[in-house]
């Protein structure tokens, strides 16, 4: 998978020194992603089990212990995801994630 863009993920834990923690997470998730072959939500599922489907190719995957969560937009057809937002849970909670 093609991943738009590592950059905003790196300026997330480079925002905050609180945020640093979530730096390994996040690395380990984008190295995972970007091999993964996922040609559906399915196969998102038997990878990540807590992952949340939406509608739209969105989905939320909850990172260091669903301390913060990760919303990409998936185009299967094309093997990209579009990183949309990341935040703490409480951020979260504050957006709409069907429209980040």
């Amino acid at each position: 998978m093609r991943i738009i863009a590592k950059s905003t993920l790196r300026k997330f834990w480079e925002s905050k020194p609180e945020y640093a923690e979530v730096k390994s997470p996040l690395e380990a998730w984008y190295c995972e992603a970007k091999k993964a072959q996922w040609n559906s939500p399915v196969d998102i599922k038997e990878q990540y089990r807590n992952a949340s489907i939406l509608t739209g190719g969105r989905v939320v995957f909850n990172i260091a212990g669903n301390k913060y969560r990760l919303v990409v937009q998936i185009n299967f057809d094309v093997k990209m995801i579009y990183v949309r937002f990341i935040g703490t849970h409480k951020q979260y909670n504050k957006i709409d994630p069907e429209e980040v």
